[in-house]
């Protein structure tokens, strides 16, 4: 399975859209600043996911998600989390 997934600092609420074969070891890295984009807004935290059975498909989801498009659809599907994540 191959995996399409969103962090969310935990410091500045920054979101992060990527894929990869095994999510936790991937957090992990997110977390150890093992990625130097994500590095200087640690910790991340995992806000959602999708599993995928081909690596070309995970691939094409998340550039999709990273569009204008893509991430209207995804504020829309995480809508709640997002505005429940505000209100604190």
């Amino acid at each position: 399975m191959f995996y399409v997934y969103i962090l969310e600092s935990e410091t500045n609420k920054e979101h992060y859209i990527g894929y990869t074969a095994d999510l936790k070891k991937r957090l992990v890295e997110h977390n150890n600043g093992l990625n130097f984009s994500t590095k200087r807004y640690m910790p991340w935290k995992l806000i959602y996911y999708e599993a995928c059975i081909e690596k070309s498909d995970a691939e094409r989801r998340e550039k999709y998600l990273k569009t204008t498009q893509g991430g209207r659809l995804i504020k829309r599907r995480i809508k709640d989390y997002l505005y429940e994540s505000r209100k604190i």
